[in-house]
């Protein structure tokens, strides 16, 4: 039986204003490190930390969104994005940053990290998963 256990963050907060979405990053990177298999699951308001242009200049807040990309660099290449939750919010695939891997199994070709899925597939992700964290 392997010891790697499959780790779901799921979030579900704007960005800013609290700090669940920036400790939900460090923790992501932290459980990488120790060579969990790590996804994460955008839901509700949680679709806002992967848009794309985010600035935080008028908020006086450092915009940690460009973490995400370096995400793959971490073995991090499953992001879900809840297609309710974009349809709810007026946002699309387009809106959202452009998130890729290189997967050395494919020669180092970039694939996207982003699946969008309905709420039902989302379930069912969780599902799979031997933990789920909530932020």
């Amino acid at each position: 039986m392997s010891d790697v256990k499959k780790f779901m963050y799921v979030n579900r907060k704007a960005p800013y204003g609290t700090i669940y979405a920036l400790e939900s990053l460090e923790v992501v990177l932290i459980s990488a490190a120790f060579d969990q298999d790590v996804s994460l699951a955008f839901v509700d308001d949680g679709v806002y930390q992967i848009m794309k242009g985010t600035k935080t200049d008028g908020i006086g807040m450092k915009n940690f969104s460009p973490v995400y990309n370096a995400l793959g660099d971490y073995d991090i290449t499953k992001l879900y994005v809840e297609q309710e939750s974009l349809d709810e919010r007026g946002l699309t695939l387009d809106d959202l940053m452009d998130i890729k891997y290189e997967d050395e199994d494919d020669d180092w070709a970039e694939k996207p990290s982003i699946k969008v899925v309905s709420r039902k597939e989302m379930a069912d992700v969780m599902d799979q998963q031997d933990v789920l964290m909530s932020f």
